[in-house]
């Protein structure tokens, strides 16, 4: 039987629920970016700490090289990421996410491949590329379109396919063993690009093109007063977005942050293995803990985002990622381990898609996509410069403890920023012309 894509995209498109009331498309736009995000997170950024340990093992390579190479191709996505958002904001998510489905496959191809180093940059390289096109910022850019009231509960439920790519990094360690890495990065690839590929083509598009109101409520309930602080309906500009305090205060704590989380990424496998004497599929079992408390809290701030202040949670999330790096730093028992899944897993779950609501509802969401690009030039110093200082300290003092105890304080003083990113004024519009 010939497999027919568009009848079934028909099929789905006209799924009703009890009492004939057609389920919200916006809820099928969060169920696609579930998916995808849930491969990216299974297959590549949740996976790559594992590949780390594998590589190191194999040519020898140190911590402050492969950490390099994770936070170099994580600087490169900061790059990308304005020309992502205006691309975005221009050509839909659907096509820039298949794009990235083809740099997904070809990186992955040439990773299963890799001799040297150069390649290892290369090619990871190429999968960077096509996860940032085909992940996070593209399916947030989709999501933000369709919700308004419930945007943060929208954003958290989107997220849970990264937290739960989590729980399958302990399959993909045991296909590692029984098939070899290079066999599992290569069909991670072609998996990956064929589940993004298709997932993709239901992220284009905004409420009103196909008849829908925003958050898919009814006339009765739009009747129900609603506040959050910040909330706008006016939809800034780039240019008008970068110039209030608000942009730059939670750029600065988002990539407060991204020290921390960058940094478990890409060293916690390998952290747990050298210095705590956990096998591979040990430390993944670990690695799958993360997920389960960051599901938790994403039910958390889900829930109470749309209800209080978002700044808050943000704020106090954020003693919970320098807390929890700071116990790692002096674990010696599994209960300090598991103390730390508990600490960084809830700040993680809660604090993410906050980012999001925080500046759409600031900003409006016509301008999103490019405004996100921007910011993530700052937000992703984080992921750049954490792993970075957790590598290069390991290997000057022999421990990762150095280098934790500072991705501590970092990440607590990004509260600071949380406090401070106060709504923005409505930019000024009627300012008389300039004379040339």
């Amino acid at each position: 039987m010939a497999f027919d894509e568009a009848k079934l995209h028909t099929q789905w498109h006209h799924v009703t629920m009890p009492g004939n009331r057609p389920i919200f498309r916006g809820w099928k736009v969060v169920s696609s970016g579930i998916i995808i995000q849930f491969i990216q997170s299974a297959l590549i950024m949740q996976a790559m700490g594992s590949y780390l340990v594998v590589l190191e093992r194999q040519f020898g390579w140190s911590k402050s090289v492969l950490s390099a190479a994770f936070s170099v191709n994580r600087f490169e996505s900061a790059l990308l990421g304005p020309m992502q958002g205006w691309m975005l904001d221009r050509f839909g998510p659907k096509r820039i996410a298949r794009i990235g489905s083809v740099f997904l496959v070809l990186g992955f191809l040439w990773f299963g491949r890799i001799q040297n180093l150069w390649e290892f940059f290369a090619s990871f390289l190429l999968i960077a590329i096509g996860a940032g096109l085909s992940g996070f910022l593209t399916v947030t850019v989709a999501i933000v379109r369709w919700f308004e009231r419930r945007r943060a509960r929208a954003l958290a439920t989107g997220s849970l396919g990264f937290a739960a790519g989590g729980l399958a990094v302990p399959v993909v360690v045991w296909s590692m063993n029984a098939n070899g890495w290079r066999a599992t990065a290569s069909v991670s690839g072609v998996l990956a690009g064929i589940g993004v590929y298709f997932f993709a083509r239901y992220l284009d598009g905004y409420p009103a093109d196909y008849g829908e109101p925003v958050d898919g409520l009814t006339p009765e309930e739009l009747v129900e007063p609603y506040t959050a602080e910040g909330l706008t309906s006016v939809h800034f500009t780039a240019k008008e977005a970068i110039r209030t305090r608000a942009f730059w205060m939670i750029s600065l704590g988002h990539m407060s942050a991204l020290f921390v989380v960058g940094a478990v990424m890409a060293h916690l496998a390998l952290f747990l293995t050298s210095e705590r004497g956990y096998s591979l599929q040990q430390a993944s079992f670990v690695g799958a803990a993360l997920p389960i408390m960051q599901i938790i809290g994403m039910a958390i701030g889900g829930a109470l985002g749309d209800r209080i202040n978002k700044r808050l949670i943000a704020s106090l999330a954020m003693l919970g990622h320098a807390g929890g790096i700071l116990v790692l730093a002096f674990a010696h028992r599994a209960w300090m381990i598991g103390l730390f899944v508990v600490l960084h897993g809830v700040a993680w779950g809660a604090r993410g898609p906050l980012m999001q609501a925080l500046r759409a509802d600031y900003f409006g969401s016509s301008s999103f996509g490019f405004i996100m690009g921007l910011s993530s030039l700052i937000v992703m110093l984080g992921t750049v410069f954490g792993p970075i200082i957790a590598g290069v300290l390991a290997d000057i003092t022999g421990t990762y403890r150095a280098g934790f105890l500072v991705l501590a304080t970092l990440a607590a003083l990004g509260m600071v920023f949380f406090v401070l990113a106060t709504p923005p004024a409505p930019p000024n519009r009627t300012a008389p012309p300039r004379l040339s």
